[in-house]
């Protein structure tokens, strides 16, 4: 989809007034009160200040954070959507830029770098400031980035010079466009290209926008290939061949469902999504999480808090099944025992194949609130405290200040105290963060002791 731009330069501003203003922007951070405005900037690029220094980036930082290392970054890659479509990006992006003084840089939906290809004298400049595969590119992490504030804004966007957030990044400028699911509209990751003023060309916009909608028609085309190769085919589960071609269509179709942070799952299968009731949001969270199917009497008492009826049971799995028939009729559930005949990709459960394989960091991404929060389902309850313990846990093991910092930032965390005392045993005595931290806890003893 094509979306809106904020081109460099606005109206009849040049591009030199424009970067004086930033410039002078850069010289008041920190200095202004609360709700004091920097004049002279961009609307986008105030906004993205505004947002970043509540973030608590730091513009004097150099580099940005890597949030996955090899093996991380390429077990991930291995299975994001975006992977399917890469030979499109390298075609009209990637293999033009090598001589051209351009890097280009695809990301997931939370601005961390998956690929970033190009000129190789650029790239070797990149390594200074962290714009390498792996890096954490997001508002969050870095302030104001083209990557990450087309994330954040979902629009197609130019970042110039010291319109940066980032002092390191002011030799730098990008143009970056968002990857929507051509399906859902979901956004499933961003293209970028960054150099010198090259990168702001007007003329970038409608290249990058172009390579992005190319690759969202290829993915699509080869969804609908896969799905009518499924229609025509008996699926051979022991072949080889057949495995294969399973694991490719999970890449491409991403069967999931959506349970943190919100109170109604999002259910996605063969590329097309809908919003859940509470009741069915519930009944799949937990055959989720019991993929051999449980018994009408096992999953009533996993799902009804005192005393559930089976004829109710039933009558809801009637409803739900005529919500997924709409999907997909081969993902209808099953009974007798209950179950789901077709591997979905629970948030909750990729959090806690990351914790099992150490990676926090990506656990931590991908963590968005507690399961179904509003849930008292036994099943649901159970499975929250679980995500949520070990995710804490982890985090209070081996978790970096970062990592700590984003996670108090979560509801579940607000009265965390333990938390704020590990944080303070790794911040060096003169570090800035540990006013803010310090005050949280003056806060938790003031509402304790109130």
């Amino acid at each position: 989809m094509k979306s809106p731009i904020h081109p460099p330069v606005p109206g009849n501003d040049a591009p030199e007034l424009l970067q004086r203003r930033a410039l002078s922007g850069h010289e008041q951070l920190g200095t202004l009160s609360a709700g004091e405005v920097i004049p002279g900037l961009r609307s986008l690029v105030r906004e993205s200040w505004q947002r970043s220094a509540g973030f608590k980036a730091n513009p004097d930082v150099a580099e940005a954070p890597l949030a996955m290392d090899r093996d991380e970054l390429e077990d991930y890659r291995r299975q994001h959507p975006l992977a399917t479509i890469m030979p499109v990006i390298r075609k009209l992006l990637v293999q033009p830029s090598h001589d051209s003084g351009l890097l280009v840089a695809v990301g997931d939906d939370v601005g961390r770098l998956l690929w970033v290809d190009g000129d190789p004298v650029m790239q070797r400049r990149a390594e200074s400031m962290m714009f390498v595969a792996g890096a954490d590119w997001s508002e969050a992490s870095v302030g104001t980035s083209a990557p990450g504030t087309a994330l954040a804004v979902n629009r197609s966007i130019q970042i110039a010079g010291a319109e940066h957030f980032k002092r390191s990044v002011h030799p730098w400028s990008c143009t970056a466009v968002p990857f929507h699911d051509p399906d859902s509209g979901a956004v499933l990751g961003v293209v970028d290209i960054t150099g010198t003023e090259t990168a702001v060309a007007p003329h970038t916009v409608s290249l990058v926008e172009a390579t992005v909608a190319a690759a969202q028609a290829q993915l699509r085309i080869e969804r609908l290939q896969l799905a009518a190769s499924a229609r025509e085919k008996p699926r051979r589960r022991h072949s080889p061949s057949a495995r294969g071609g399973d694991e490719r269509r999970n890449t491409l179709y991403r069967n999931s469902l959506q349970l943190l942070g919100r109170d109604q799952a999002l259910l996605s299968i063969g590329g097309r999504t809908v919003a859940l009731s509470a009741r069915h949001s519930e009944i799949l969270a937990i055959l989720g999480s019991h993929p051999a199917g449980l018994s009408a009497e096992e999953l009533c008492a996993r799902l009804y808090p005192g005393d559930g009826s089976a004829v109710t049971l039933r009558a809801e799995m009637v409803r739900l099944r005529k919500v997924i028939q709409e999907l997909s009729p081969e993902a209808v559930p099953e009974s007798r025992p209950y179950r789901l005949p077709v591997e979905l990709l629970p948030d909750a459960g990729q959090v806690l194949t990351c914790l099992q394989r150490g990676a926090h960091r990506i656990a931590l991404e991908i963590y968005k609130g507690a399961v179904l929060p509003r849930s008292e389902a036994p099943g649901v309850v159970q499975l929250r405290e679980r995500v949520s313990h070990l995710l804490r846990e982890a985090l209070l093991s081996d978790g970096s200040v970062d990592s700590l910092l984003k996670y108090a930032q979560l509801p579940e965390a607000k009265y965390d105290a333990d938390l704020r005392l590990a944080v303070l045993k790794l911040l060096p005595p003169r570090s800035p963060k540990r006013a803010a931290v310090v005050a949280d806890l003056e806060r938790l003893e003031s509402e304790m002791t109130a």
